[in-house]
């Protein structure tokens, strides 16, 4: 890559300095230790190796048992987790990395077996065709229970406390789940949530409890010290869709703007890494409406991160897969190397194999 390359150039988030634009984007790896949803022994490990991105997002992390929805996922909400959680803060910050959480609750994609029984919960009683991933095996997605008015607040303070929880893991910010189809996702599109209170319809009714969530977040770590991801398009796997997307994505895009959060992280690339065409993408429309850092995520390999930052699409470049496969992947990007294959084998399991293994630069 060119000694001018924009990517590898440092970028100023807020008041954190960051050494580069390539940001280690949050990926599930299903590591953590079966008794309690612990951060794994060999996760410090892990994202030290990575830390030589300008930001690291971790993996998913519930905010509540309630917030569960897949095997060995790795939580924020109780003392034992927050404690595995500072090893990792510890080993980044060693080596001057930088390392946001990403908050979660999964909502509908979930199961009973998670819950003692219970329903999942989501905006609306609404299932989707899909198979959860339980301690029993492969098994039928359920159609969850729509949360009660009253409960909604009770959700939010769970994001609250993993967001305190965060900032005692050592945490140098954190980042809301807004994506892929779960629960803030649910709120926000029309095609899962179909409440008739102050929490539907209209899109300013559905982006409430995102919103509450976000203000929520911030009462804790200040607006610049938290993100929100985003995924405008149709999402397949979880069943979701919106009638008007652009409106919609660009109304919460506004608003949590109107926040100061710290960055938008949005995801354009999905259902086999096809990348929309110029006319089908939201992304820059969102960068208006945000006026803020936006981290563009989806399929991006060097060049293409050079082309986004080039054309002022992004601040910030979010590579999955090849940092998953690459600990050193943005000096790889400097000497124009090889990059290591990535073992998908591996992506959910295997302990240290396809995990901690793979060889960097020499």
């Amino acid at each position: 890559m060119a000694t001018a390359s924009k990517l590898l150039s440092p970028f100023r988030l807020g008041r954190l300095e960051l050494k580069n634009r390539m940001v280690m984007a949050p990926m599930t790896r299903s590591r953590a230790l079966v008794d309690g949803n612990v951060p794994s022994p060999l996760a410090p490990t892990y994202y030290e190796q990575r830390a030589s991105a300008g930001l690291l997002i971790t993996e998913a992390t519930q905010v509540s048992p309630q917030g569960v929805g897949y095997i060995r996922t790795p939580g924020m909400h109780s003392p034992e987790q927050v404690a595995g959680w500072r090893k990792v803060t510890d080993a980044v910050h060693a080596l001057g990395g930088v390392i946001f959480a990403q908050l979660w609750h999964v909502g509908r994609v979930s199961h009973p077996d998670f819950h003692d029984g219970q329903l999942p919960v989501a905006p609306s009683a609404i299932g989707y065709e899909g198979e959860a991933f339980t301690w029993k095996g492969k098994t039928r997605i359920v159609t969850p229970r729509a949360l009660e008015t009253e409960e909604i607040p009770g959700i939010v303070e769970q994001f609250r406390r993993a967001a305190e929880n965060a900032r005692e893991a050592g945490f140098d910010g954190v980042e809301l789940h807004g994506s892929n189809g779960y629960l803030l996702d649910q709120f926000l599109r029309d095609g899962s949530n179909q409440r008739t209170d102050a929490y539907g319809g209209s899109i300013e009714n559905r982006a409430r409890f995102p919103l509450e969530v976000a203000r929520a977040v911030v009462g804790v770590w200040g607006a610049e010290r938290v993100g929100y991801r985003l995924l405008p398009q149709p999402f397949p796997y979880a069943g979701m869709k919106d009638s008007t997307p652009v409106e919609t994505f660009t109304y919460m895009a506004r608003e949590l703007g109107r926040l100061g959060l710290g960055y938008l992280h949005v995801t354009e690339a999905v259902s086999g890494n096809a990348v929309p065409s110029a006319e089908q993408r939201i992304t820059p429309l969102l960068r208006k409406a945000f006026q803020g850092a936006v981290i563009v995520n989806g399929g991006y390999d060097a060049r293409a991160g050079e082309e986004a930052l080039a054309r002022g699409e992004a601040d910030l470049v979010a590579y999955g897969v090849p940092f998953l496969a690459n600990p050193d992947l943005p000096e790889r990007f400097r000497r124009e190397a090889p990059l290591n294959p990535p073992d998908a084998a591996t992506f959910f399991t295997g302990e240290e194999k396809g995990y901690t293994d793979y060889p960097a630069l020499p």
